[in-house]
């Protein structure tokens, strides 16, 4: 947005929502306290578990007197462990507060400090609970909603990452890859930011509850997400190299792969992927004239099973679909979302942060299930350039895949909120920062059209919000067109439209092989405001086309740089940047792996 002359300033910030009132809570929210008490049960026996295992281990091991780990001078471990974090004076705190830390080599300090983080995400989430039926304006109900479903996320995705690294009785970790590991703390990392984000513009008990609740959250994460980053686990991730990195990634094939089916799901969803929507066997069909199973997708997505191991098909058939709240949840897992093509079955909503709330709430559709995937719809927020932030798409989902979607909207269009996500041959929307988020994402052979924005506004095509160095997010875009919309081409030379703005310090962004038409700034990339600095992040353009290209004029950044080693540029792509060779082919969507075309 152009700043200082519109409100609100941040995307994802406090200054973005919708047409909605949220209500008061339900009467005593009984059905959410419950399912905490299970969770933190579970958290709790988990943790307390590997507490043992650890303490064992390490009793074994040292013949030092103190073995309680409370209090005290840290080791050489523990104060090796947290040299490499960014909050070293926490992480030293915290770790000598866990018992058995003392004695703990420093590949132990990786669970242990893995365990105690899920512990303070359990109490954060059990105290947030707790104040459910308190007195709320909209938009702090709205941001407290928010903080309750990502702290929940958060302590899931904490608890995977524990049990992934903890050996297991055969040998080897609990299941989850190095590259999976990095994904959930880095997403667990960007959820705290989005909570807290969402109270940004409100006062009040409530918000001083939440701050007190979260406090200290954030830089345990990226304490944790540094430990494990610097460790010998750590050592084989296959995406940029980052900050305390030992070495770089291994090599992977960057062959032409265009013609197959990626890796990241199995034989029938390569099928299904290229089935006509009518052929396809759906589990639900939604039809507003009453022939399918449903008549909205708001009962589709109550239909769909829990935790579902197989891929759960909803067909929704042609026709316009205004529904509220619409959210394919977390437990909501492998499903597909099919429609009838791009302006046939449209899913629209007009919330915006104007109308009192948060940005995470304004989605006209949002999905954090794992495994989901979109096919052959519209996602729209017609809220209008006046309303600010308004998002028609949320994507929070691991291995999430959007294929021949359209995506429209003006501010915030696309929020590709956390995990790994690939988009294909999708035309995507907006005006200012419309992709957006700390997804580990590519756009791949899609349409990024910017359209005419309000008077004395600019369009930023991206912002990215990558805060920690050791978070393995960023935005590629790879092989798309760049352009402007018919309403935007009689007035682009008034309206410059830049490739994007650093919504955080760390912000990663790049362009290769892509086409980008003559309303591109010169500079090409915008400052957030005039103190943020420019220093730290990663900007960067390889091998585009197109009159907007030339990148002669540039910025002179330290974080921009012109791509010239194809190795680097290869470090971008699918097969590396979100491990797409091992989980695409399974979804059935074409893709190309490396640089190649």
């Amino acid at each position: 947005m152009d700043y200082g002359r519109l409100q609100p300033s941040q995307p994802g910030g406090s200054s973005r929502r919708s047409d909605f009132s949220i209500p008061p809570p339900a009467s005593p929210r009984r059905n959410k306290k419950l399912i905490f008490l299970s969770l933190l049960a579970l958290v709790l026996i988990v943790a307390s578990a590997i507490s043992a295992v650890l303490l064992v281990g390490n009793r074994h091991r040292s013949s030092g007197p103190d073995q309680s780990g409370i209090g005290g001078k840290p080791t050489q471990a523990i104060s090796r462990t947290c040299g490499k974090t960014q909050f070293p004076s926490l992480c030293v705190k915290s770790l000598l507060d866990f018992p058995g830390s003392t004695a703990a080599s420093e590949q132990d300090l990786v669970h242990i400090s893995l365990n105690m983080t899920l512990q303070h995400l359990s109490k954060a989430f059990d105290s947030s609970t707790a104040i459910s039926n308190v007195q709320m304006g909209p938009r702090e109900r709205s941001a407290y909603e928010d903080c309750l479903e990502l702290l929940e996320d958060s302590v899931d995705a904490l608890l995977r990452s524990l049990t992934s690294v903890v050996p297991s009785p055969s040998g080897g970790g609990g299941g989850g890859s190095t590259d999976d590991v990095l994904t959930w703390l880095s997403a667990a990392l960007t959820n705290q930011d989005t909570c807290s984000e969402g109270f940004a513009d409100t006062s009040g008990a409530v918000k001083n509850q939440m701050a007190s609740n979260l406090k200290n959250l954030s830089e345990l994460i990226s304490n944790c997400l540094a430990i494990y980053a610097g460790s010998d686990a750590g050592n084989d991730f296959s995406g940029v190299p980052i900050q305390n990195r030992r070495r770089l990634m291994g090599d992977i094939d960057n062959g032409d792969i265009s013609g197959e089916f990626p890796t990241w799901l199995g034989k029938r969803d390569r099928r299904l992927l290229s089935t006509p929507a009518p052929a396809i066997q759906a589990d639900i069909v939604v039809s507003k004239d009453g022939s399918g199973t449903v008549k909205t997708i708001a009962e589709a997505i109550k239909k769909v099973p829990e935790h579902s191991s197989r891929r759960i098909i909803v067909y929704v058939k042609a026709g316009r679909y205004e529904e509220e709240n619409l959210k394919v949840g977390k437990k909501k897992t492998n499903v597909m979302f099919v429609g009838d093509g791009k302006g046939k079955t449209i899913i629209t909503g007009g919330r915006n942060f104007a109308q009192g709330t948060t940005t995470f709430h304004t989605a006209s559709f949002a999905a954090s299930g794992a495994g989901f995937i979109a096919k052959d719809m519209t996602f729209e927020n017609y809220a209008g350039p006046g309303k600010h932030q308004a998002v028609a798409l949320r994507v929070g989902a691991d291995h999430a895949v959007v294929y021949r979607c359209s995506i429209i909207g003006y501010q915030d269009t696309c929020y590709v909120h956390s995990n790994r996500q690939f988009f294909r041959e999708c035309d995507i929307y907006g005006t200012i920062d419309f992709i957006f988020g700390n997804a580990a994402v590519v756009f791949q052979s899609c349409n990024l059209v910017s359209r005419k924005p309000m008077a004395q506004q600019t369009n930023t095509i991206t912002a990215q919000n990558r805060k920690d160095p050791n978070q393995n997010t960023g935005i590629s875009i790879h092989n798309c067109r760049i352009q402007a919309a018919s309403d935007l081409e009689a007035a682009k030379g008034s309206i410059p439209t830049y490739l994007g703005r650093p919504w955080k310090i760390y912000s990663r962004t790049v362009y290769m092989l892509s086409y980008m038409g003559d309303h591109i700034n010169p500079r090409g990339w915008l400052e957030w405001n005039a103190t943020s600095p420019v220093d730290k992040l990663y900007y960067g353009e390889y091998m585009n086309s197109g009159p907007g290209a030339a990148v002669g004029g540039r910025v002179n950044w330290p974080g921009y740089r012109v791509i010239t080693s194809k190795e680097e540029a290869s470090r971008f792509t699918v097969a590396q940047f979100i491990a797409g060779s091992s989980w695409l082919p399974s979804t059935g969507v074409a893709f190309v792996g490396g640089l190649s075309n």
